[in-house]
């Protein structure tokens, strides 16, 4: 593919139009990152007040699968992309007659499925934890009790600790599966961790492929809370076997676009592979305000066909994940705004708010990074703003 520069200035020019399957955040900031660029960006997403949608060029208000919708957003676009797993992956092979598209659909349904994926890793010669695919009541039956204690979850859809079940015994698998609907699972044995991380990859169309820094993660009920840059529990050795590891899975899909590879580090300093991303992820938001090349950046690079420098981080950071909680103060059952204000005051403080319309217990709103000189600097004003916006330490 030749390389999907922006119009050339003048008043006559007409800039590159990018595509976007998805309008959440990750789509409003791979929008913001293509703008700045110079390029026009189209999204397509059903809801009329999605996030990226609202600070488009142009916004395809149709289902992800409906032929017009997609046949428009062709029309009007050099490339496209996605921002979120969950596009039907024949939208993205019927796009991908029409343009370029990064990542691909093969690609993407391995990601969608969770036993896929995970046949995948084996596939590659990366470590997952020890699994069973239950879809039938055989698949019951023949489950072994050294998966136990277990998490169970849904083969697709599921994100964020949504769709799956800790399941402690042999005899609780049955009334767990019943309980997510008899739909096709994974069940996968319970392991003991001492850290998670995740490695970000960019990989363009000739194989060349760059990766952020590793980034160490804390997770709270399923959903990623705090992600610091360096990890700071994590060895160099480590570090660069997760590095490896990612960019050989990527290599395996001949991936084209901006891949998230999240790990399990074991209490006796085992890799695990856990999932898989085929979009920027939360982890990666750090970088916006941290490296010279953000993972947005690196996404429209990829998809372009534009030179791809490997990123470098020139402050240490930690982010925190704002959920629609911190809306809601104790005891008020109407949402008021977060002290914005006093978080401000604190030294190298970057507040994104998504352009959620509204404000949900549990929804994504937005994210704080902080950056600092050193990784401690950065912690001790990350836990400084956590303590005024009433979140926990970590």
């Amino acid at each position: 593919m030749d390389c999907l520069l922006p119009g050339a200035p003048g008043p006559n020019a007409q800039p590159t139009m990018l595509g976007v399957m998805g309008g959440g955040q990750l789509a409003r900031m791979f929008v913001h990152a293509a703008q700045a660029m110079g390029y026009a960006t189209a999204v397509l997403d059903p809801d009329a007040t999605s996030p990226a949608g609202r600070v488009s060029h142009l916004h395809v208000k149709t289902a992800y699968d409906d032929a017009q919708g997609l046949a428009h957003l062709a029309r009007h676009c050099a490339a496209v992309t996605t921002e979120f797993e969950n596009v039907p992956a024949p939208s993205l092979a019927w796009l991908a007659g029409q343009r370029p598209v990064a990542p691909g659909a093969a690609a993407v349904a391995i990601c969608q499925q969770r036993a896929a994926e995970k046949a995948h890793f084996t596939r590659c010669g990366v470590p997952c934890a020890p699994y069973a695919v239950i879809e039938t009541q055989d698949d019951l039956r023949a489950a072994d009790a050294a998966l136990f204690p277990a998490i169970l979850k849904t083969a697709q859809l599921g994100y964020d600790g949504k769709g799956q079940l800790a399941v402690a015994t042999l005899n609780a698998l049955a009334p767990a599966w019943q309980q997510l609907g008899q739909v096709s699972c994974v069940l996968e044995k319970r392991l003991a961790l001492r850290q998670e991380i995740s490695v970000i990859v960019a990989r363009a169309g000739s194989g060349d492929w760059v990766h952020l820094p590793v980034q160490q993660n804390l997770h709270r009920d399923g959903i990623l809370a705090v992600t610091q840059v360096p990890a700071p529990d994590i060895e160099p050795v480590l570090a660069a076997r997760a590095v490896e590891m990612a960019g050989r899975v990527a290599a395996s899909m001949d991936y084209v676009g901006v891949l998230c590879v999240e790990f399990f580090v074991l209490q006796d300093g085992t890799l695990v592979a856990n999932e898989m991303a085929p979009r920027p992820h939360n982890s990666g938001h750090y970088s916006i305000d941290a490296c010279d090349v953000s993972q947005f950046e690196l996404q429209l690079r990829c998809m372009a066909a534009l030179p791809l420098p490997a990123p470098r981080q020139h402050s240490a950071a930690v982010m925190l994940n704002l959920l629609g909680d911190l809306w809601f103060e104790p005891g008020r059952e109407s949402p008021s705004t977060p002290p914005w204000q006093r978080v401000l005051q604190l030294p190298g403080t970057h507040l994104h708010l998504y352009g959620k319309a509204e404000a949900r217990r549990g929804r994504k709103m937005g994210h704080l990074t902080v950056t600092a000189a050193d990784a401690q600097g950065a912690r001790e004003v990350a836990l400084e703003a956590a303590m005024r916006l009433g979140l926990p330490a970590f």
